[in-house]
Parts: structure tokens; sequence; C-alpha cells
């Protein structure tokens, strides 16, 4: 179990009975502890703390806090349905902010981040509380202001109604006088079968804004007063700048404001981010060791550190066990051995990272920046600022994509940069990373490599071990241990396949790069790696492996369903090769994952083009166990299905004398318009408890693919990515 699904396996908190914040003609809703109860009403006692924060204004709409930050992923359309079911009030009634840091937002058992496909997850309860709360709430005013019993009367949406008397008021209508009124310990939820939202494709609400260039993202933030800066950073970590040795020319261009030498940087700023930019690219830096927590060795490459996974020692530690694979093994007359890796690969979100800094009169700092954890960024910017944290305002904006993007890895964000120079320069600062600089200080999806043994058998594989080779970045972040970092193994471990004897452990080697998050994180190599073999044992059985996977999830209906769903998505299982109608020679594969909470099944078909690998249609089914929005939902199916072709097919960040290659799109392709390929999907609700729904709809993508290149090629591919390799 990773660091977040521990966090989404907690029970939701409920909505207690707090307080109100005194506001004008509004009710405020924000329950939580230690809130002082408004206007003399008393607190409920003994009630969980609920962090939420909600508006209704007179005009008859909503202002909703979310703790969750807006990435294209969905959320405040999410959070607006959740809370709008219970609170009876179309979601697109609604306008949805990130909360500030700290107060009452810490949803995730005292804290928060946006990540880990865990937002709806784990706040569907407490918002559906809430809205539920805050109807309550409305009816009682109503009741008041009527003379009459709250049990008389209902709602419908916006308003509440008697019908008994045919009177209605419009939620607007009843704010003020609702504000006076202590919230509820319990307020009674719908009956799911009741649900007017919730379960519907409700339409975005940040869909017109965006389409429109109404949405502001950092890169667009303006303060009075600031000034841009663009920076080089040293060409590896671990070296700093000694000398502009045309400083003076550089000053003196047009509109430059002046020249820092900063940690491991050159920064320029200027009254415009082209004459900065411009500026910097002018500069002639020499650079000499320096300090980092993390130097990359002048002479490492990833081709090499690849090696040095592969022939790694040292201690396996267990990460999970059943029966004896080391006897099985031992035993066995044929034991089938392979070596499988996947590169570094960039987040490359669309929005460059930036940061803009302003110091205030009163010793205070603002901040505005993109971030997934803004207590985190707040607590980073305090110390950054050498200043204590409640001097910190942080201003969290909506992300112009992220994927994992923005977390706090040292050395790839640029907000001390920026807090540095508004502190220089004693003016705001905004300060914009090139993609050239974004390439150079990312912190990349980790290169991974795992060992496996394995027996085949009739009925399926006798025996699996898998050695996992490396770190991840829950244990270089958050010092999670080796066996305990699901980061660095999931994918490969948490399979739900009854092989009688297997063992599953990691070998622990540290990487010298800046590791990070990358979209579905462990499970975006370890299933393409996992899947690929368990296809190899099939082969080496003579099974097929659609029948074989089917035979292992004997007894378990839920995946059985979601497997036989794929097949039924895909038209039947036809794994080839064949000749399809437009002549070309096809296979297909498949593959399986468990991401998240949810579970997830792919069928890919190929066919080569000029000796490349073309996937002309993915197939895929994901259970999530409870939905909300399922429009969302499939865009994310969508979305995750275009990634894992992209990353299966051509990403590979290559690294040589300490250095990334590729410093832009140039030299790090991605996947083309003319590349995508069909996509079906299937959205199945077990009834399980909610999983997540970003990221689990690429890992089985990547092995689905390469499976059907092994079916329609008899070329085995351990290595991404596919355009590596030649296939003629």
């Amino acid at each position: 179990m990773t660091f977040l699904d521990r966090i989404a396996s907690r029970t939701p908190v409920n909505v207690s009975r707090r307080g109100f914040l005194a506001g004008t003609g509004a009710l405020v809703l924000a329950a939580t502890l230690p809130l002082r109860p408004a206007r003399g009403q008393q607190a409920a006692e003994g009630g969980p703390a609920v962090q939420a924060f909600l508006e209704l204004r007179p005009d008859g709409t909503a202002l909703l806090k979310s703790p969750f930050h807006e990435g294209g992923q969905g959320i405040y359309t999410t959070m607006a349905q959740i809370v709008g079911e219970e609170l009876d009030l179309a979601p697109d009634s609604f306008t949805v902010e990130i909360a500030p840091p700290g107060g009452p937002f810490g949803v995730m058992g005292g804290f928060r981040l946006t990540g880990g496909s865990a937002s709806t997850r784990t706040s569907y309860d407490l918002m559906r509380r809430l809205g539920a709360s805050a109807r309550a709430m409305l009816i009682e005013a109503a009741a008041t202001r009527w003379d009459v019993e709250a049990a008389t009367l209902v709602t419908e949406p916006g308003a509440v109604l008697h019908p008994d008397s045919g009177r209605r008021l419009a939620y607007g209508e009843l704010a003020a006088d609702a504000m006076d009124l202590p919230v509820p310990a319990e307020a009674p939820l719908k009956d799911p079968s009741n649900f007017r939202w919730i379960r519907t494709p409700v339409a975005r609400l940040d869909v017109r804004d965006k389409s429109t260039g109404q949405t502001k993202y950092a890169i667009d933030v303006e303060v009075e007063g600031m000034l841009l800066a663009a920076v080089r950073h040293a060409p590896r970590l671990g070296l700093a700048p000694t000398e502009v040795t045309n400083r003076a020319a550089i000053e003196a261009m047009r509109g430059v404001h002046s020249v820092h030498l900063l940690d491991g940087a050159v920064a320029v700023v200027a009254d415009r981010f082209w004459q900065a930019r411009r500026a910097i690219d002018e500069a002639q830096i020499e650079w000499g060791p320096g300090t980092s927590k993390w130097p990359m060795p002048e002479d490492f490459s990833s081709a090499g550190f690849r090696d040095t996974l592969a022939s790694a020692t040292g201690e396996v530690v267990q990460i999970e066990a059943t029966g004896d694979a080391a006897a099985a093994l031992e035993a066995a007359g044929t034991v089938i051995e392979a070596t499988y890796d996947a590169p570094f690969v960039v987040h490359g979100q669309l929005e460059p990272p930036s940061a803009t800094a302003r110091f205030n009169e009163d010793g205070t700092l603002d901040v505005w920046l993109p971030n997934q954890a803004p207590e985190q960024f707040m607590t980073a910017a305090a110390a950054a600022a050498g200043i204590e944290p409640q001097n910190v305002r942080i201003h969290g904006q909506m992300l112009g994509g992220f994927f994992g993007r923005h977390f706090l890895y040292e050395t790839a964000n640029p907000f001390p940069q920026a807090i540095a120079l508004a502190r220089a320069v004693g003016r705001p600062v905004k300060l914009i990373w090139t993609r050239e600089e974004d390439f150079l200080r990312d912190a990349p999806r980790p290169l991974g490599l795992a060992r496996f043994r394995g027996v085949p058998g009739p009925d399926g594989p006798v025996a699996l071990t898998a050695e996992v080779v490396g770190e991840g970045p829950t244990g270089r972040w958050y010092g999670a241990p080796p066996g305990r970092d699901a980061s660095a193994t999931e994918g490969i471990s948490g399979k739900a396949y009854a092989i009688p004897n297997s063992h599953i452990g990691q070998v622990y080697v540290p990487n010298p790069a800046v590791i990070g998050y990358w979209r579905s994180v462990g499970h975006s190599m370890h299933d393409f790696m996992y899947e690929c073999f368990l296809d190899e044992l099939a082969a080496a059985g003579g099974q097929d492996p659609y029948e074989m996977r089917r035979g292992l999830l004997a007894g378990n209906d839920r995946l059985t369903a979601l497997l036989e769903a794929t097949v039924e998505l895909s038209g039947g299982w036809r794994p080839g090769p064949y000749e399809a109608e437009d002549g070309s020679r096809r296979a297909r594969g498949i593959a399986m994952a468990s991401p998240f909470g949810s579970e997830a099944a792919a069928i890919a078909e190929v066919s080569l083009e000029d000796g490349e690998v073309r996937v002309h249609t993915v197939w895929t089914a994901l259970d999530p166990g409870q939905i909300v929005n399922p429009a969302i939902v499939e865009a994310q199916v969508q979305s995750a299905v275009a990634l894992g072709v992209s990353q299966t097919l051509l990403e590979e960040l290559v690294y040589e004398n300490g250095e990334p290659t590729a410093r832009n799109f140039g030299m790090y392709p991605i996947l083309g318009p003319d590349r995508m390929p069909a996509v079906r999907v299937a959205i199945l609700e077990s009834g399980a408890p909610m999983g997540g729904v970003g990221e689990p709809g690429l890992p089985a993508v990547g092995p689905a693919i390469v499976n059907a290149v092994a079916a329609l090629t008899g070329q085995r591919i351990r290595s991404l990515p596919l355009s590596r390799h030649d296939f003629g």
C-alpha cells in the first residue's frame, strides 16, 4: 500500500456541529476545530473535525473552497457535484476556488495534497455531509420564518418549499437567517437511488474560461510593481556560478535591472520577461564547484546507471511472498529468466514552472505558485525566506498540467529563487523557467529495473520471483525505507493473480538523479514489467495469455468481470497475428493493473509501419468501485491512455556526462496526433470502496502494447521505449 493509498484508506471524517463565521448577507459554513461558535451558539461535542468551507451568496450561488487543486482532472466540477447533490443546488451554481494553506482544509487526516488519484475518494463522504448539513440549516431557517415544523419542508434545486401551503423561499433569501443556526451534528444523506447529479456527466465548470482564455495560471500572475526574471542553471547539480564575465554588458541591455548569482544558477531581473530571457541567453558564465545535497556525478549516464542496476547485489528486502518460490525454482525443470527496464521520463507539463514573490512592509511574504501540497510549500517558503510559516501566504493557482511535477522537490522548484530575487531587488519578482530550464531541473520518473524468474506450468505459473532494483520517490522525499516504499515496487507487488509460489523483493540502490512522482508513479513502469513477463510464462507454458489470466483470477469476481468486459469491449479476444480490413498485419495484447484502489485492464491492437510500431486501438475498462462524473472518468482514462502510449513508444530522458541530452521537446519526442490510437472506454462500478481515476488508466496500456508486439513479431521487448528497437 502506497503512502497515498494509506491516506485514502482512512475513514472519511464526518461533518460535525461547529459554528459560523460572521459574514454579510451570506451563509458561511466552516465546521472545524477549534473554530469559535458564532453569536453565542454552542458547538456540538464529540463530533469529528470537518475541514471544508462553503459560502451561500444572496443571489443563490455558492462559493466552495476546494482542498484540492484543479489541474485539468476535473476536481472542481466533481466537488461541486458532490456538495450540490446533498445541498440540492445545481453544480453550475458553484464557483470553486482553491482553499489557502492551513486552517480547516486538511481533509486527508490532518493534511492534504493533490495527487495519488486521492482527491475524490478521500473527501467524498465529507463533501456529501457538508452539503447535507448546509441544506438542513436552510430548511431550519425556513421553518423558523414560516413557523412550521422542519419535517414538513422539502427542497428543490436552490429553494426550500412548504408543500402544504405552496410557499417557496430561494436559498439566497434564507442565507442571512440561517447564519445564526448551529451546524447539525448529523444530517440525513440522500439515498443514492435519488441522486440527481452524482453519476451523471455534468459539464465541466472550468471549460468555458479555459476555452476563452480567461483562466489565470501562475505564469499569468501580475503584482503591482513587479519585475520579471529568467534563470540559467548550472549544467549539473553540484556546480555553482563563479563569475559572469560580461556582466556589465548584460546589465546595460535595455530593460535589465540586475544580474544575480544564485545557488547553482544565474538570474537576470528585468522589466519584461523577454528582456530577461535575452539577457540570460547572452550571459557568459563561468562555473565551478558548488554545494548540493545531490551533486550529479560528472560521468553519470542513464545507460551506465541501467547497467549498475542490472548488476546490483545486496540485501533483497521482502515485500510479499506466498508459498515457497525458492524451492519451486530449485525443483523446476524449466526456469524463465528476464530483466526488464524503463527509462527516466520528464513531466513536460504544458505550463513551465514559475513563481512570484513579494515581501511586504509588515514582514510578511506572499508567494504565487503552482503546487500540489500548499502546507508543505508554505513551510518551505518560510524557510527560504528565513521567517515564520504564519508570515507566509501561499496563493495556489490553477495548474497548467502537473502529473506529479508540482510537489516539493528540492532543486526542482523556482520559488526559492523568486524569494531570493525579491529580497535582493526590494520589489516583487516573477520568475519563469523556460522549457530548457524545466528539462534541466525537472525531477523525472526514476529509471527502473526488475529481475524476474519464473516456472511455467500447464495451468499458469508455478512460481514467480521478482527483484525490483532501485529507489522510489516516496523513499527519497518521505523517508520510506526499502521494503516499505510502495512507490519503488507497486505494479510488481500487489498483483491479484493466484500464483502458488511467489516472492517479490527490493534491492535498494540510490539514484544519483533528483527523482519525483510521475503519473501513476511506480505502476507506470512496473506493470509493464510484470504483465509482459507473465506473457512470457504463458508462452513457455503453451497457454493463451487471456485464458491464463482468467484462470489465475478464478474466484475473484471483480477482476474476472473487468477482464471479460475488456474483451467484450474489443469485440472478442483475438491475439493474432491476423490480417485487418486495410490489409495490414496486426495482433493484440492484453494486460491488467490494480493502481490507486481501482482496477484496470487494456487490450491494444498494433501493426508495423516502416519499421515502427503503430497502435491502432486501445480498449480499456476501469473499475474504480464508485464514480461521480462518468464524463470526467472517461476523459481521464482517455488522457491516461495517450500518456501511456507516448511513454511506451517514444519517451526517454537520456543522461550523458551528468546532464540530460534533451532540453526541449525537439530532443524528447512525445506522441503526436498522427500516432494517437482510437480509445474505447468501459466504466464499471463494482460497488467496491471508491478508488482513484486520474492515474489508473495508464499502467495497463504499455504492457498491452508490448505484448501485442510480441504476438505480432515474435520479438519480446524488455526495455522501453519501443522506438529504441529495430522491427525491420
